[in-house]
C-alpha cells in the first residue's frame, strides 16, 4: 500500500483506447457515500456511540476475573472444598493490628469489631487473633484476623469488602494500626485517576499537529480514535453480561484502542494528504485514500483480530474475554477508519487542502523533496547491506535475552504502592511473622480426622516450610485443610521450589501412608499453575498465529521467503519487548520494585504486536513491490519503498509509542508492564526492523524475495491488496 501517486493500490493505467475509471472498488465506494451522505454518517457515529454509553451506564457492568483451570491441582483442591462445605474454599481477608505496647491490651475493641464483621455481607467466617497462638507474634506486638469470605475475592462485590476495610479500620487510635491485606482488599482498593489515558491522548495530539501543522488536520484522526474507543468500552460493558470479561480489561481496551485508532486513521489521512498535493480535489482524494489505504487498515484489522481470537484456543479464563473485548476494540476502529473518517475529511476538506497545498508549495520553494531523507537512509543501508543488517540484530538478539530467564507469575501486595493498605498489611506480616505468611499454601487431604492429623504433621516438618497450621475439618468431616506457610516470599523462586517439592515428593508418600488424596492449592499455588500453564500452551498458540498469518501474506505477496522473513522480525521485535520487560519489571530497573512478569501479558503482547507489525509489513514491502513490478530494478525498488513510507511508518508508531508509554504512568503494575511492553515492541519494529533490517534483508534477496514455486502458484487463489485497473 504506497501512499505515492502512481502506486499499485491506486488506479493502474487503463488499456488503450479505453478511458481511466475513477476509483471503483469497495472501500472507494464506501468512502463515497460517507462524503455523500457526511452528516448522516457523523449522526449515525454519535447516535451509536450515545446509545452504547446510555445503555451501558443502564445495564451496569458485569466483569468477572475467572483465573480457574480445570485439571490443575490448586483448582481441583477448590473445586473438592467447595464440595465438602468448607470454610477455605472462599479467599481471605487478613486484618492485620500492630501497638507498640502489645495487642492485649486492645482485645475488648478488636473481638467487638470482629462480631461487627462477621455480620457483614460475603463473611463466611472470623478467626480472632486471640483464639490462636500462632496468630501473634513472638514480642506480642503484632497479629492477625483471618476474615474467611463466602467466595473467591473475584466473585465478592467490592462494595462488600470495602464494607470489611471501613469496620476495621474504625477501631484505629493512638498506637494502634490497622491494615487489611488479600486479594479482595486489592480489588478493591482504589487504582487512582485515568492520568495515563489523559496523557496519552495529550502526547498523541502534539505529535499530530507537529507532523501536519494544522490543528484540525491533528484533530481529525485523533477524533476518529475516540469516537471508537467511546463505542468499544460502552459495548465491552454490554458483553460483560454475557461473557467472562475481567475487571482489568476496560483500561487495556483504552491503550489498545486509542493507538490502534490513532494509527489507522493517521495510515488513510496520510494517504489522503498526498492525493491533495497530486492534483485531486477533497472528494476524489478521500475516495483515492480509502481505496488504497484503507485496504491496508482492513487487511492489518483482520490480522489483529485473527490473532487476539487465537488467544480465545488457550482456553485461559477470563483472558478468553479479553481477547474477545480487544478483538470488538479493534472492529470497531477499522469502522471508524472506514466510515467515520471519510465524513470527517468531506467536513473539514477545503480547510485540510488549503494547508496541505500551502504547506507543499513552500516545500517546493524551498527545494525539499519528500522522502529524500529516507531515500539517503536506504541507499546507506544498500551500500552495507549485510553489516547494517548484522548490527541491527544482534542489538535485538542482546535485548532480548534476558527474556530467557522470565519468571511468570502475578504481582502481589509486596508490589503495591507503599501507602496502599494492603502493602501496609503485607510489610507487618512479614515483619511479625515471616515473608512466607503472605502467600500461604492450602493444602487439602481427604481422608479420616487422623490422616488430616498426620499430614499436617508432616507437612510441618517438610523443607521450605515455616509453619503449618493444625488440620482444619470440613462441615461432613470428609477432609482436612492445612494452611502452610512458606519460609520465603510468594514471589521467591523458594516458593515454586515448594510448591513442587510438597506435590512431587511429599504428598506421594504421604498418600501411601494415610490413603488420604492430598491436593496443594490456594492462590500462591494457583498463581503458579495459571503461569506454567501459559508456558505450555504457547508454542501452539504461537505457532497458530504465526502460520495464519503467514499464510494471509503468501497470498497477499505470492511469495515464500516474505512471510518467512516478516514472521521472523515480528517475533524479533516481540522478544525485544519482553526481555526489556524483564530487565526492569523482574530485575528491579530504574528503581522499579523487582518481581515477576505478569503472566497473561506475554501472549496478548504477542498477540497484539504480531497483528500491527503486519500492519508495517505490508504498508513497506507493497511499496517496494510496486516498484518492482513497475521498473524490475530492485535496488531502485526498496529505496523508494521506504522514501515513501518511512515518514508515514515512524509518525505512526510515534504516536503509539508515546500512547502506550504513558501507560508507565499509572499506579497499576499490570498496566505499566503492558505499556511498556508495547511500546518497547512498537519502537523496535518500526525504527530498527522497518527502517533498517528490512530495506537490508531486502536488498541481499534481490529478485528472490517475489519467488514463490509454480506449483503452489497455481494451487493459490489470487488476493490482491489492489483493486484491479478495470474493476
Amino acid at each position: 500500500m504506497s501512499l505515492t501517486r502512481g502506486s499499485a493500490a491506486s488506479v493502474a493505467p487503463s488499456a488503450p483506447g479505453r478511458p481511466e475509471r475513477p476509483p471503483g472498488g469497495r472501500f472507494g465506494a464506501l468512502a463515497g457515500w460517507a462524503q455523500r451522505h457526511r452528516w448522516a454518517a457523523l449522526l449515525l457515529w454519535v447516535a451509536v456511540l450515545a446509545a452504547v454509553t446510555l445503555g451501558s451506564q443502564a445495564a451496569g457492568s458485569a466483569y468477572k476475573n475467572d483465573f480457574s483451570l480445570p485439571g490443575t491441582d490448586s483448582q481441583a483442591a477448590t473445586d473438592l472444598l467447595k464440595n465438602h462445605g468448607s470454610a477455605q474454599a472462599g479467599d481471605s481477608v487478613e486484618i492485620v493490628l500492630k501497638d507498640g505496647q502489645g495487642i492485649d491490651g486492645r482485645e475488648a475493641a478488636v473481638e467487638e469489631m470482629l462480631a461487627e464483621v462477621a455480620g457483614l455481607p460475603s463473611v463466611a467466617d472470623v478467626r480472632s487473633p486471640y483464639a490462636d497462638a500462632s496468630a501473634l507474634s513472638e514480642d506480642g506486638t503484632i497479629g492477625y484476623a483471618t476474615v474467611t469470605l463466602d467466595g473467591k475475592a473475584e466473585t465478592v462485590p467490592k462494595e462488600d469488602v470495602t464494607a470489611i476495610i471501613d469496620t476495621a479500620k474504625g477501631i484505629e487510635a493512638d498506637g494502634l494500626q490497622v491494615e487489611l491485606g488479600g486479594d479482595a482488599v486489592r480489588g478493591a482498593e482504589d487504582k487512582g485517576s485515568p492520568t495515563a489515558e489523559l496523557a496519552g491522548i495529550v502526547a498523541a495530539l502534539v505529535i499530530l499537529g507537529l507532523l501536519f501543522g494544522s490543528v484540525v488536520a491533528a484533530a481529525v484522526p485523533l477524533i476518529t480514535a475516540l469516537f471508537a474507543v467511546g463505542g468499544a468500552l460502552g459495548l465491552i460493558v454490554l458483553a460483560s453480561h454475557v461473557f467472562t470479561i475481567a475487571d482489568f480489561t476496560p483500561p487495556i481496551t483504552m491503550l489498545v484502542g486509542l493507538g490502534v485508532g490513532v494509527d489507522y486513521a493517521l495510515l488513510i489521512f496520510y494517504r489522503y494528504r498526498h492525493e491533495l498535493t497530486d492534483g485531486a480535489d477533497p472528494a476524489e482524494a478521500g475516495r483515492k485514500a480509502l481505496d488504497a489505504a484503507g485496504r491496508t487498515v482492513f487487511f492489518a484489522g483482520c490480522t489483529v483480530i485473527i490473532a487476539l481470537l487465537g488467544l480465545v484456543a488457550l482456553g485461559l479464563g477470563s483472558l478468553q474475554g479479553v481477547a474477545l473485548a480487544l478483538a470488538l476494540t479493534v472492529l470497531t476502529t477499522m469502522a471508524a477508519s472506514l466510515v467515520l473518517l471519510p465524513a470527517l475529511l468531506a467536513l473539514f476538506g477545503k480547510r485540510i487542502q488549503h494547508h496541505v497545498l500551502r504547506h507543499a508549495a513552500k516545500n517546493e520553494a524551498k527545494g525539499k523533496a519528500e522522502g529524500r531523507r529516507w531515500r539517503a537512509l536506504a541507499q546507506a543501508v544498500q551500500r552495507r547491506p549485510l553489516p547494517a543488517l548484522l548490527v541491527a540484530v544482534l542489538a535485538l538478539l542482546a535485548l532480548s535475552a534476558p527474556a530467557l530467564g522470565m519468571r511468570l507469575g502475578f504481582a502481589d501486595a509486596g508490589n503495591d504502592p507503599t501507602t496502599s493498605t494492603s502493602r501496609k498489611a503485607y510489610d507487618l506480616l512479614a515483619e511479625g511473622f515471616g515473608l512466607g505468611f503472605n502467600g500461604p499454601l492450602v493444602v487439602v487431604a481427604q481422608g479420616d480426622e487422623a490422616a488430616g492429623q498426620a499430614v499436617q504433621s508432616e507437612l510441618a516438618q517438610a523443607e521450605g516450610v515455616a509453619a503449618a497450621s493444625p488440620a482444619l475439618p470440613s462441615e461432613d468431616g470428609a477432609l482436612s485443610t492445612v494452611i502452610v506457610y512458606p519460609k520465603t516470599a510468594p514471589q521467591d523462586e523458594g516458593t515454586t521450589e515448594l510448591v513442587h517439592h510438597l506435590r512431587d515428593d511429599v504428598a506421594p508418600e504421604l498418600e501411601r501412608d494415610t490413603g488420604a488424596e492430598i491436593l496443594v492449592g490456594g492462590s500462591t499455588a494457583a498463581s503458579q499453575d495459571f503461569a506454567e500453564t501459559v508456558s505450555q500452551r504457547l508454542p501452539l498458540f504461537v505457532a497458530v498465529v504465526v502460520g495464519l498469518s503467514s499464510l494471509l501474506l503468501m497470498l497477499v505477496f505470492r511469495s515464500v521467503l516474505i512471510p518467512i522473513k516478516a514472521a521472523l522480525l515480528n517475533l524479533l521485535s516481540i522478544s525485544a519487548a519482553l526481555g526489556a520487560m524483564t530487565l526492569v519489571f523482574q530485575e528491579g530497573w530504574f528503581g522499579v520494585q523487582p518481581g515477576p512478569i505478569e503472566a497473561f501479558l506475554p501472549v496478548l503482547i504477542f498477540a497484539i504486536v504480531f497483528g500491527l507489525s503486519m500492519d508495517y509489513e505490508v504498508f513497506l514491502v507493497s511499496r517496494i513491490h510496486e516498484e518492482w513490478e513497475r521498473t524490475k530494478d530492485h535496488s531502485l525498488a526498496v529505496r523508494e519503498g521506504l522514501a515513501s513510507t518511512g515518514k508515514v511508518i515512524t509518525a505512526a508508531g510515534a504516536i503509539m509509542i508515546v500512547v502506550f508509554g504513558a501507560f508507565m504512568l499509572s499506579p497499576d503494575r499490570m498496566l505499566q508492564q503492558f505499556g511498556l511492553g508495547l511500546a518497547v515492541a512498537i519502537l523496535m519494529d518500526a525504527v530498527v526492523i522497518r527502517c533498517l533490517i528490512v530495506p537490508a534483508v531486502m536488498q541481499l534477496l534481490g529478485k528472490r524475495a517475489w519467488w514463490l514455486p509454480a506449483p503452489l502458484a497455481r494451487r493459490l487463489p489470487k488476493v490482491a491488496l489492489e483493486r484491479p485497473a478495470d474493476s
